[in-house]
C-alpha cells in the first residue's frame, strides 16, 4: 500500500514539474490576459465537464469570493452551474451547445472564456471556445495530453503533458490556484 501511495505522490509531482518546465510562459500570459480584463470591466467565463467543471466552479468561486487575501470581489462566472439553463439547452438544442450558447448570451468583446477539458476534446467546450472567439472574447484553454482539439482553436493553450486524467486534474486546479494567487497581487 505504502509503495502505491508513493508512486502517487511521485507521479502528482513529476506531473507538475513537466508543467513548470513547459508551461510558465503561457501561465503568466494567462495571469496577464486576467488583469487586463478585470481592470477593464470584463468577466471570466468558465467551462468544462465532470471533474472541470468543478473545477470552473471552483476557479470562479475563488474570484467572487477571495483566494488568500482580502480585496474586491473579481468578475467570473462558471457556466456549469444553471441546472435550468443546462438541461433546457442540452433538450432544446443538443448538449454540445450548453456552453457555446451561455457564452452567446453572456459574453462580450473583452471578456475572457477559460475552457477545462482532459482530454483536450470536449465537443462542447471546444463549440463554446469557437463561439467566444467568433464574438471577440479571448480564450484561454487548460488541457492535457497533447492538448487535443482545443489547443488548436483557443487563443492560448496551457497543456499538461501527462496521461492521467487525475494527474492532468491535479495539475489544472494547481494552475488556477497560481492565477488566482497572481489576481490577489493584481487587485
Amino acid at each position: 500500500m505504502r509503495e502505491r501511495i508513493l508512486k502517487s505522490f511521485e507521479e502528482s509531482a513529476a506531473a507538475k514539474r513537466a508543467v513548470l518546465e513547459s508551461q510558465s510562459g503561457n501561465i503568466e500570459r494567462a495571469a496577464a490576459w486576467i488583469t487586463e480584463t478585470l481592470r477593464s470591466g470584463g468577466k471570466l467565463l468558465f467551462c468544462g465537464n465532470g471533474g472541470s467543471a468543478s473545477d470552473s466552479q471552483h476557479l470562479a468561486a475563488e474570484f467572487v469570493g477571495r483566494y488568500e487575501k482580502e480585496r474586491r470581489g473579481l468578475a467570473a462566472v462558471a457556466l456549469t452551474t444553471d441546472t435550468s439553463i443546462l438541461t433546457a439547452v442540452g433538450n432544446d438544442y443538443s448538449f454540445e451547445r450548453i456552453f457555446s450558447r451561455q457564452v452567446e448570451a453572456l459574453g462580450r468583446p473583452g471578456d475572457l472564456l477559460f475552457g477545462l477539458s482532459t482530454s483536450g476534446n470536449s465537443p462542447n467546450v471546444v463549440a463554446a471556445v469557437r463561439k467566444a472567439r467568433e464574438l471577440g472574447l479571448r480564450t484561454v484553454v487548460l488541457s492535457g495530453r497533447d492538448g487535443g482539439q482545443l489547443a488548436r482553436e483557443a487563443e492560448l493553450s496551457i497543456i499538461v503533458p501527462a496521461q492521467k486524467t487525475s494527474r492532468i486534474q491535479e495539475c489544472h486546479i494547481l494552475i488556477g490556484h497560481v492565477l488566482c494567487e497572481l489576481a490577489d497581487e493584481a487587485f
